[in-house]
């Protein structure tokens, strides 16, 4: 199979679309017999790497080649939920060769960062863990800070406690530390009121959405702003902001339907990985940011779905998730397909 790529400028801060829109009528198999993948990032050469969560074992994935192991980060302790979650590549990774990784400890949830010929750095440590709602999205924005999705763990009043980075966004420096501009000076804390944030991405303007478990109710995809809060636990999906103090999600569903994982955009669409619905949900989205009614896209056709990205190609990359212990296992699984920009 022929490689689709270009390559991503070294000095890009935030994640690139490029014009076109996924075909998902054209499923390309790009990788096969992954174990339980979560985080995906693209490197500069235009392949990928992706997060076994419960082995701790990062591999390179490209069109055509048999994945190979890269990195096994040390320290994984994978149970329930937890594990190796989220990947991303340094913004300037032609320069430093860094790679950051969220993963469960033995005590704590935690960021670390390294080389792949070197050992890990820890950034960031102290988020508490579960078996569940362990959060694990990573991802560089525009500005070139790290942007985190945590959970609650478990314990609810972390999410309204300003001084827990527990069920939260957290935005911090390439370094780990609190980023310069935070709504409170010195403080990892973006936003607060999340449940388990599972994705998170930028559009072409530099908005920022994520995606968020609910409870037993309502799933959501909230738009995200510097020092909102968005409800939890005091609200589930949309309810009384009690003049302001918390702000409705743009779009929920039940969690039948969805139970959302990753979050990728382009072309002026939301693609939104959905575990329990079996389905990746497409949100087309107006000029103002605001979104327009979700269509329910592969329905059942691949399991359970956990990790779409946008490739610096402007092809969309899938991974499932039937061998996380909660999917049915079907041949191949589980497995990384692209689809193919037009």
């Amino acid at each position: 199979m022929a490689s689709f790529f270009v390559a991503l400028p070294s000095s890009l801060a935030g994640p690139v679309t490029a014009a076109g829109t996924p075909d998902l009528n054209a499923p390309q198999e790009v990788a096969r017999d992954i174990d339980a993948p979560w985080g995906l990032t693209f490197l500069p050469d235009g392949a990928a790497l992706v997060a076994e969560r419960d082995t701790g074992v990062i591999k390179r994935i490209a069109p055509g080649t048999t994945p190979t192991q890269v990195y096994r980060v040390p320290g994984v302790v994978a149970r329930g939920e937890g594990g190796l979650l989220g990947l991303a590549v340094s913004p300037k990774y032609a320069e430093n060769g860094y790679v950051y990784a969220y993963f469960t400890a033995s005590g704590d949830n935690r960021i670390v960062r390294f080389r792949l010929d070197g050992q890990p750095q820890a950034i960031f440590t102290g988020i508490a863990k579960a078996n569940i709602h362990n959060g694990g999205r990573i991802a560089f924005g525009p500005d070139g800070m790290l942007y985190v999705g945590t959970g609650d763990a478990g314990q609810r009043n972390r999410s309204q406690d300003p001084a827990s980075p527990s069920g939260k966004i957290l935005r911090l420096d390439p370094d780990g530390k609190p980023a310069p501009g935070n709504p409170t000076p010195n403080s990892p804390v973006y936003s607060l009121g999340h449940r388990n944030v599972q994705g998170l991405a930028w559009d072409a303007t530099g908005r920022l959405y994520a995606t968020e478990f609910g409870q037993d109710t309502y799933d959501e995809v909230n738009l995200i702003e510097a020092k909102r809060n968005y409800g939890w636990p005091v609200v589930e999906g949309k309810g009384d902001t009690q003049n302001g103090r918390y702000t409705n999600p743009l779009v929920t569903w039940s969690t039948s339907e969805a139970s959302p994982s990753g979050l990728a955009i382009t072309a002026n669409t939301l693609y939104v990985a959905a575990l329990r619905g079996q389905r990746l949900w497409t949100i087309p989205q107006r000029a103002d940011g605001t979104l327009d009614r979700p269509v329910a896209q592969l329905r059942s056709k691949y399991g359970r779905l956990r990790t779409p990205v946008v490739a610096p190609d402007g092809a969309l990359w899938l991974t499932t998730s039937n061998t996380d212990g909660r999917g049915t296992v079907r041949a191949g699984d589980d497995r990384v397909i692209r689809f193919p920009a037009r």
